[in-house]
Protein backbone atom coordinates (compact mmCIF):
# COMPACT_ATOMS: atom_id res chain seq x y z
CA UNK A 1 0.00 0.00 0.00
CA UNK A 2 2.80 2.43 0.90
CA UNK A 3 4.54 1.70 -2.41
CA UNK A 4 1.33 2.44 -4.33
CA UNK A 5 0.80 5.71 -2.45
CA UNK A 6 4.44 6.70 -3.00
CA UNK A 7 4.04 6.13 -6.74
CA UNK A 8 0.61 7.80 -7.08
CA UNK A 9 1.22 10.86 -4.87
CA UNK A 10 4.15 12.39 -6.86
CA UNK A 11 2.32 11.72 -10.13
CA UNK A 12 -0.80 13.46 -8.79
CA UNK A 13 1.23 16.47 -7.59
CA UNK A 14 3.00 16.77 -10.94
CA UNK A 15 -0.33 16.60 -12.75
CA UNK A 16 -1.71 19.38 -10.54
CA UNK A 17 1.21 21.62 -11.54
CA UNK A 18 0.78 20.87 -15.24
CA UNK A 19 -2.99 21.46 -15.39
CA UNK A 20 -2.64 25.17 -16.17
CA UNK A 21 -3.96 26.54 -12.89
CA UNK A 22 -1.06 29.03 -12.64
CA UNK A 23 -1.55 32.19 -14.71
CA UNK A 24 0.63 35.31 -15.00
CA UNK A 25 -0.80 38.65 -16.08
CA UNK A 26 1.63 41.36 -17.19
CA UNK A 27 0.52 44.99 -16.99
CA UNK A 28 0.75 46.72 -19.38
CA UNK A 29 0.44 43.85 -21.82
CA UNK A 30 2.43 45.77 -24.46
CA UNK A 31 5.34 47.93 -23.31
CA UNK A 32 8.55 49.56 -24.46
CA UNK A 33 12.15 48.54 -23.76
CA UNK A 34 13.38 49.95 -20.44
CA UNK A 35 9.88 50.17 -18.94
CA UNK A 36 8.79 48.55 -15.68
CA UNK A 37 5.90 46.08 -15.75
CA UNK A 38 3.73 44.70 -12.98
CA UNK A 39 3.41 40.92 -12.74
CA UNK A 40 0.36 39.35 -11.07
CA UNK A 41 0.21 35.58 -10.63
CA UNK A 42 -2.75 33.44 -9.59
CA UNK A 43 -2.89 29.73 -8.84
CA UNK A 44 0.19 29.41 -6.62
CA UNK A 45 -0.10 28.28 -3.03
CA UNK A 46 2.11 30.06 -0.56
CA UNK A 47 3.11 33.69 -0.25
CA UNK A 48 6.22 33.97 -2.46
CA UNK A 49 7.50 33.06 -5.88
CA UNK A 50 9.41 34.40 -8.87
CA UNK A 51 8.52 35.28 -12.44
CA UNK A 52 11.17 35.25 -15.12
CA UNK A 53 11.39 35.95 -18.82
CA UNK A 54 14.06 36.54 -21.41
CA UNK A 55 12.62 40.05 -21.63
CA UNK A 56 13.23 40.87 -17.94
CA UNK A 57 16.51 42.31 -16.61
CA UNK A 58 16.07 40.03 -13.60
CA UNK A 59 13.41 37.83 -12.04
CA UNK A 60 10.37 39.53 -10.53
CA UNK A 61 10.12 38.68 -6.84
CA UNK A 62 6.47 37.80 -6.16
CA UNK A 63 4.85 38.27 -2.77
CA UNK A 64 1.32 38.28 -1.44
CA UNK A 65 -1.02 36.73 1.02
CA UNK A 66 -2.25 33.22 0.25
CA UNK A 67 -1.59 32.52 -3.44
CA UNK A 68 -4.49 30.06 -3.68
CA UNK A 69 -7.01 32.81 -2.88
CA UNK A 70 -5.10 36.00 -3.76
CA UNK A 71 -2.62 36.98 -6.42
CA UNK A 72 1.13 37.17 -5.88
CA UNK A 73 2.52 40.44 -7.19
CA UNK A 74 5.87 41.88 -8.22
CA UNK A 75 7.53 44.06 -10.82
CA UNK A 76 10.26 43.64 -13.41
CA UNK A 77 12.18 45.95 -15.70
CA UNK A 78 12.24 45.21 -19.43
CA UNK A 79 15.67 44.88 -21.08
CA UNK A 80 16.68 47.60 -23.52
CA UNK A 81 17.24 46.76 -27.17
CA UNK A 82 14.69 43.94 -27.46
CA UNK A 83 11.28 43.57 -29.03
CA UNK A 84 8.71 40.87 -29.73
CA UNK A 85 6.63 38.56 -27.57
CA UNK A 86 8.32 36.65 -24.74
CA UNK A 87 7.01 33.86 -22.51
CA UNK A 88 6.90 34.23 -18.73
CA UNK A 89 7.84 31.35 -16.42
CA UNK A 90 6.65 31.39 -12.82
CA UNK A 91 8.33 29.42 -10.05
CA UNK A 92 6.14 28.77 -7.03
CA UNK A 93 5.23 25.77 -4.90
CA UNK A 94 8.78 24.57 -5.60
CA UNK A 95 7.98 24.01 -9.31
CA UNK A 96 8.51 26.00 -12.50
CA UNK A 97 5.37 26.76 -14.53
CA UNK A 98 6.52 27.56 -18.05
CA UNK A 99 4.66 29.72 -20.54
CA UNK A 100 1.94 30.82 -18.10
CA UNK A 101 1.98 34.39 -19.45
CA UNK A 102 3.49 36.59 -22.13
CA UNK A 103 4.91 40.10 -22.38
CA UNK A 104 5.00 42.02 -25.66
CA UNK A 105 7.75 44.60 -26.20
CA UNK A 106 7.19 47.18 -28.92
CA UNK A 107 9.78 49.67 -30.06
CA UNK A 108 8.16 53.04 -30.51
CA UNK A 109 9.49 55.55 -33.02
CA UNK A 110 9.10 58.97 -31.46
CA UNK A 111 7.15 61.45 -33.55
CA UNK A 112 8.03 63.69 -35.26
CA UNK A 113 10.95 62.01 -36.99
CA UNK A 114 12.65 65.31 -37.81
CA UNK A 115 12.31 68.65 -36.08
CA UNK A 116 9.68 70.98 -37.42
CA UNK A 117 9.89 74.77 -37.26
CA UNK A 118 6.48 75.46 -35.69
CA UNK A 119 3.92 72.90 -34.56
CA UNK A 120 3.18 70.11 -36.94
CA UNK A 121 3.45 67.27 -34.46
CA UNK A 122 3.32 63.97 -36.30
CA UNK A 123 3.10 65.66 -39.71
CA UNK A 124 6.88 65.93 -39.88
CA UNK A 125 7.03 62.66 -41.81
CA UNK A 126 4.69 64.06 -44.42
CA UNK A 127 6.86 67.03 -45.36
CA UNK A 128 8.88 66.79 -48.55
CA UNK A 129 12.48 67.79 -49.01
CA UNK A 130 11.51 70.60 -51.41
CA UNK A 131 9.03 72.03 -48.88
CA UNK A 132 11.72 71.91 -46.18
CA UNK A 133 14.21 73.72 -48.44
CA UNK A 134 11.64 76.43 -49.24
CA UNK A 135 10.85 76.90 -45.54
CA UNK A 136 14.57 77.21 -44.72
CA UNK A 137 15.04 79.88 -47.41
CA UNK A 138 12.02 81.87 -46.20
CA UNK A 139 13.22 81.70 -42.60
CA UNK A 140 16.68 82.92 -43.58
CA UNK A 141 15.26 85.82 -45.60
CA UNK A 142 12.69 86.90 -43.01
CA UNK A 143 15.03 86.95 -40.01
CA UNK A 144 17.37 89.79 -39.05
CA UNK A 145 20.74 89.70 -40.73
CA UNK A 146 24.08 91.35 -40.03
CA UNK A 147 22.91 94.68 -41.45
CA UNK A 148 19.94 94.75 -39.08
CA UNK A 149 22.15 93.89 -36.12
CA UNK A 150 24.59 96.73 -36.86
CA UNK A 151 21.77 99.28 -37.27
CA UNK A 152 20.26 98.15 -33.96
CA UNK A 153 23.59 98.49 -32.14
CA UNK A 154 24.17 101.99 -33.59
CA UNK A 155 20.69 103.13 -32.50
CA UNK A 156 21.22 101.68 -29.02
CA UNK A 157 24.56 103.53 -28.77
CA UNK A 158 22.98 106.84 -29.85
CA UNK A 159 20.24 106.38 -27.27
CA UNK A 160 22.80 105.68 -24.53
CA UNK A 161 24.80 108.81 -25.45
CA UNK A 162 21.62 110.94 -25.48
CA UNK A 163 20.63 109.72 -22.01
CA UNK A 164 24.14 110.36 -20.66
CA UNK A 165 24.26 113.85 -22.23
CA UNK A 166 20.86 114.75 -20.78
CA UNK A 167 21.90 113.55 -17.30
CA UNK A 168 25.02 115.73 -17.41
CA UNK A 169 23.00 118.83 -18.49
CA UNK A 170 20.53 118.30 -15.64
CA UNK A 171 23.26 118.18 -13.03
CA UNK A 172 24.81 121.43 -14.31
CA UNK A 173 21.51 123.31 -14.15
CA UNK A 174 20.89 122.39 -10.51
Amino acid sequence: MAVVLAAVLPAGAAQAHENGSVRATITPAATAPGATVEVSVTGCSGTTGTAGSGAFEGDAQLTGRDGDKYALNGSAKIKRGISGTHDVTVTCDGHPHQGVGTVRIERHNPEPVSPVRAGGGGTAQLTTTAASAEADEEANEAGPGTRHTVIGLVLAGVAAVAVAFRSVRRRRSE
